[in-house]
């Protein structure tokens, strides 16, 4: 990283109050750790069919009620 933008970096960080540098910190260090290796799919195939219909019935309901619906009051 060049050396402005190290600085501008530092500015920005030094100006935030304590508690949000902590977290911007956290999030770095999150950022630099190795991401978890998933599993390859075929795997996974024994699971396929296992949830009942009527179960899958229900969640489908519960998204579709639950999902795509505008709170304008909610932010």
């Amino acid at each position: 990283m060049p050396k402005s933008q190290l600085n501008e970096v530092l500015e920005y960080y030094q100006a935030l109050p304590t508690r949000v540098q902590e977290q911007v910190l956290a999030l770095l260090r999150d950022l630099t750790q190795t991401p978890p290796q998933g599993v390859p799919g075929r795997s996974l195939l024994p699971f396929a069919g296992s949830i009942p219909v009527a179960d899958l019935e229900t969640m489908s309901a519960a998204i579709e009620q639950g999902c795509e619906q505008v709170e304008p009051d909610a932010w």
